[in-house]
């Protein structure tokens, strides 16, 4: 959308095939302008309710979705606003990387997820060898606008930071897809980037990945 990076405003097909057809109340947590829950909405006849740090943005994702609570996530009091076990189906795209605590958040949120409920989360790989080649070979870090290295991440995470995460939490991890980039940002050459995906170095060529958990 006109305005809005694309990298923070699209649908995000790769988190929609994740959400169950039977899900009823869904919470998009970082929902930018709430194209996927408008899709969520339209396939599932879910109510869908977003959290959205951006004032904008979540004036933009009022006309797609039932709710929008606008606001830092992190300073919200969430259970003024839900019942325990309200939802089926929590969604952190690409949010868990920008709090000051991921892991306190992600430990309360259970309390608002549904027995055998899911999270369905998005989270950039910091091994990605391009984080390696920066500080070995250029002797800096890789600041940037978006992607692995976006400026506003608080935190960062490797596979073992991100199975520590869920551990910590009531969830219990049934899947994690891998997403490989051979170059970091969106370039063609990437379509072929799996096949470069050996044992060896498949760890360093993962620029993302998505968590499936369930209570």
């Amino acid at each position: 959308m006109i305005g809005f990076h694309p990298s923070y405003s699209d649908p995000r097909d790769d988190i929609l095939k994740y959400v169950p057809n039977q899900a009823r109340r869904v919470l998009d947590v970082g929902c930018s302008i709430g194209l996927l829950g408008k899709t969520i909405k339209e396939r599932c006849a879910a109510e869908v309710t977003g959290i959205e740090i951006n004032e904008e943005m979540a004036t933009v994702a009022e006309k797609n979705l039932d709710r929008i609570i606008v606001g830092d996530v992190e300073n919200i009091h969430l259970r003024d606003h839900f019942k325990s076990e309200y939802f089926d189906c929590i969604i952190l795209a690409d949010i868990l990387e920008h709090l000051k605590d991921p892991w306190t958040l992600l430990r309360n949120l259970t309390y608002f997820l549904c027995e055998k409920g899911l999270v369905i989360s998005s989270i950039p790989n910091v091994r990605h060898y391009t984080t390696l080649f920066q500080l070995a070979c250029r002797g800096h870090w890789p600041y940037r606008d978006r992607g692995i290295h976006d400026k506003t991440h608080l935190r960062f995470f490797a596979l073992k930071n991100i199975k520590d995460l869920f551990d910590n939490s009531a969830l219990r991890i049934i899947e994690i897809e891998e997403k490989y980039r051979l170059i970091e940002r969106p370039h063609r050459y990437n379509r072929i980037s799996r096949y470069f995906a050996l044992p060896l170095v498949k760890p360093l060529l993962v620029f993302q990945y998505i968590v499936l958990a369930e209570k």
